[in-house]
């Protein structure tokens, strides 16, 4: 058995895969925010629920909003920043008794998409989070692309390109840069600038709720945020030339950005034509879970 577990800045969750990639377990629970020991002992029970119901030996595969570091094997670089610094996969190993293989969330959502997912049969495939952050990860021929840094695909802390004065005050990134890609299209960035606009929301999906209604401003700031979007992937476009962005995450469900980006990102790909394709995650927000469970190939299970 094959389980996956997505730990995510608001939800753990977990699944229980088989070989053929049948679903034979899930369940979601809370994130303890900004407890790191918390986090460890909730994802210690979620495995245990999953051994109880399955009964089967099991690999374990995690996604995280981060990277372990390949020079301390330390987390780093995580929106979750409870979890920088820390000895995730040291600790979890010494818990569970077992191998563990950690690796970033984006890059577990773009292999499940890639394999047998939305992006299913194209060569290669830059897959987005947008959510609690803006992560991004590339597969080519369904494996991915980890880099010698371990920060392939890091779209979201590169500054937004072609920004303009209309654009709004500057805005701090926990990175410790100012106005990085994520700082405005994470969901908490997007709500953070439209209140800055004045404007009153309690969550992006509250914001989409008043544009569908009719608010003019609220529609104005939804073209300004798929414009936003728009440059953000055409640089990783310039660069990467992907046949496929597929888009996880809870923003990912916002239906208007797939026919509306592609419209506006002509502008800034350096290109006559835009051939790359956008799709919506087939799996949803449970993609990285997904993606995370085949972090073990079916040759190494049980291993």
């Amino acid at each position: 058995m094959h389980l996956g577990i997505d730990l995510g800045g608001t939800k753990i969750e977990i699944i229980a895969l088989d070989d053929s990639g049948t679903e034979r377990f899930r369940k979601r629970i809370a994130t303890p925010q900004g407890n790191y020991k918390k986090t460890l002992e909730a994802i210690v029970r979620l495995v245990q629920y999953a051994i109880e119901e399955t009964g089967h030996n099991y690999t374990l595969g995690i996604g995280i909003p981060g990277a372990i570091s390949l020079h301390t094997a330390l987390v780093k670089n995580a929106n979750s920043v409870c979890l920088i610094g820390q000895p995730l996969q040291a600790d979890l190993q010494q818990l569970l008794g077992q191998a563990v293989r950690i690796n970033n969330d984006a890059n577990c959502l773009t292999v499940s998409e890639a394999t047998d997912g939305a992006a299913a049969g194209f060569p290669v495939v830059f897959g987005v989070i947008l959510g609690t952050g803006t992560g991004g990860g590339i597969a080519v021929n369904q494996k991915v692309i980890t880099g010698a840094n371990f920060i392939a695909g890091e779209w979201g802390h590169n500054p937004m390109p072609w920004k303009q004065d209309s654009d709004g005050v500057p805005v701090d990134c926990y990175c410790g840069k100012q106005d990085c890609i994520e700082t405005f299209l994470s969901g908490p960035g997007m709500l953070k600038r439209f209140l800055a606009m004045g404007a009153r929301a309690d969550s992006p999906a509250h914001i989409v709720q008043q544009a569908e209604s009719g608010d003019e401003s609220a529609e104005k700031f939804m073209q300004r945020y798929e414009d936003w979007l728009a440059k953000g992937l055409a640089s990783v476009i310039n660069i990467l030339d992907p046949d496929v962005i597929v888009v996880g995450g809870g923003l990912s469900n916002i239906d208007r950005l797939y026919p509306n980006i592609p419209k506006r990102w002509q502008q800034y790909v350096f290109s006559d034509q835009v051939n790359t394709l956008l799709y919506k995650a087939r799996y949803g927000d449970s993609s990285g879970v997904r993606g995370a469970a085949w972090l073990w190939p079916l040759t190494e299970h049980g291993k």
